[in-house]
């Protein structure tokens, strides 16, 4: 049984007309006969019952009705996501993200613009370190991942560069440094840094950075699990932090201010990182969103 014999079963059992239902099927009437008669065949039973004035459904007929039109309507919902899917419009795209990279609202402008243009799309989203992020998209565990680089890519995995913002000093706000407009790096020589732990942020990278600008190398005091938990412990006097400017605009916290470097930015990244040849049609359609995304996030560092 093909599904153009349900599809022609169906339409003469709801016209009771030959030749109606041959229209509105765009065959001819003399097909159409052929049609029933091989599913009658197939079936072992008449489905209808003809006369020179009438048709009507036998009792298989009725019967195989009421199977026949939910299955239908089944096969051919299945048929249209099948097509959707293969165009991108459904499916599921796994997308990982570092909590650093969520501050600075490029993560949710891309889920926002991809939710809007692919409803049907399922999106799951899993917070997680950059190493461990890269490693699953290398292995087919997920699909993109917003990281914060460096970091080393595996083969097939490449990135894209989404965001670039400059970086803040985040001390707290009864230290002497609070009071300038903004802050040389040598200036910080003699202090207590707090640094994301690098075994699970990819910012921790930029506190040396800022070293070598100054000219020494920064005494670590204290780690943090994240930048959020690297502001709360500035915020209790312990040190002070480099920071991404995104997180002023998240985490305000009592005793924690925020001054620009003096002098040349130092600049962060927020990247995507993907497979080189992904097969996924709604993976790839992320990914191209993604690129858009890259040139409208362009421009002068936030």
């Amino acid at each position: 049984m093909e599904l153009r014999h349900l599809r022609a079963f169906l339409a003469v059992a709801e016209t009771l007309h030959f030749a109606r239902a041959a229209e509105r099927l765009g065959v001819s009437a003399p097909s159409l006969t052929e049609q029933i008669q091989a599913l009658e065949r197939h079936l072992g039973a008449r489905l209808f019952r003809r006369s020179k004035r009438e048709v009507a459904l036998t009792d298989a007929g009725t019967l195989f009705l009421a199977e026949a039109q939910p299955a239908l309507r089944q096969l051919e919902r299945a048929e249209r996501i099948g097509r959707q899917a293969g165009r991108g419009e459904r499916g599921i795209v796994t997308i990982g993200f570092a909590a650093s990279a969520a501050f600075s609202g490029v993560l949710a402008a891309c889920i926002r613009d991809w939710r809007r243009a692919h409803p049907e799309v399922l999106l799951r989203l899993q917070e997680m370190e950059t190493v461990p992020q890269v490693e699953a998209v290398a292995a087919g565990e997920m699909d993109v991942a917003f990281i914060r680089p460096p970091f080393i890519a595996p083969p097939g995995v490449t990135a894209l560069r989404l965001l670039r913002e400059t970086l803040l000093i985040a001390l707290p706000d009864s230290h002497a440094l609070a009071a300038l407009p903004a802050i040389a790096a040598d200036a910080l020589a003699e202090e207590d840094f707090i640094a994301p732990d690098p075994e699970r942020a990819g910012f921790h990278h930029y506190t040396e950075q800022l070293g070598a600008r100054g000219g020494f190398t920064p005494r670590l005091a204290h780690r943090g699990r994240d930048l959020v938990a690297v502001a709360s412990l500035v915020g209790l006097g312990l040190g002070v932090a480099v920071v991404p400017a995104s997180l002023r605009a998240c985490v305000q916290l009592p005793g924690l201010c925020y001054r620009p470097l003096s002098g040349a930015p130092i600049l962060a990244d927020i990247a995507a990182a993907y497979r080189r040849n992904e097969a996924a049609p709604a993976a790839r359609d992320f990914i191209r969103q993604l690129r858009q995304a890259a040139a409208q996030f362009a421009g002068d560092p936030a």
